[in-house]
């Protein structure tokens, strides 16, 4: 395999798992199995409405978790941040929406494939920190620099993510939006 080759491989991967969660086993996930099943259908309906609705002309990534949405990326006006937010309410079972969509020229390849890395950083340091920790129970995902950390969990161990994340390197800002269960 030339070079070349296997950058573009790595860049397409990157891509494809950019935005994508911690790798979540149900088995530590404190979601239920019921939810956990909603998660997927509503991200993956949202995701195919707005791309049927809006193409290439906009760069989102939807994520949910416990059927609340987090909706990042870059769009082109107001109108369709508040449109891209319209659809997703319309997706059954969503519960909440935190809409992160940035109004900026679409990002470039190599600034999603840096939040690639950021996000599976995240997820190493958390996965291999030993501090009490199960890292299925964090969702993070990457957008500019920005990482959002997803989850039920108790105070202590989003204080143990925050603090892992926040020291990770390419992490420009931590915004948690955990449910607490204690």
């Amino acid at each position: 395999m030339t070079q070349k080759f296997v950058f573009l491989f790595i860049a397409a991967s990157l891509f494809i798992l950019q935005g994508c969660a911690s790798t979540l086993t149900k088995g530590e996930d404190r979601r239920t199995e019921g939810t956990y099943i909603d998660d997927g259908y509503i991200a993956d309906t949202a995701t195919s409405r707005i791309k049927k609705k809006y193409s290439d002309k906009v760069h989102v990534n939807v994520n949910s978790y416990n059927r609340k949405v987090l909706v990042s990326g870059e769009v082109a006006d107001e109108i369709v941040k508040t449109d891209i937010t319209r659809i997703i309410g319309g997706v059954q079972n969503v519960t909440a929406i935190n809409n992160e969509l940035t109004i900026v020229p679409l990002a470039a390849l190599s600034a999603i494939t840096s939040d690639g890395l950021t996000t599976s950083n995240v997820n190493i340091r958390l996965s291999n920190s030993g501090k009490g920790l199960r890292a299925e129970r964090v969702k993070v995902v990457t957008e500019s620099g920005t990482v959002y950390l997803m989850g039920l969990v108790t105070h202590s161990e989003a204080d143990i993510a925050k603090e892992i994340t926040s020291t990770s390197s390419g992490v420009k800002k931590v915004v948690p939006l955990f449910e607490y269960i204690d």
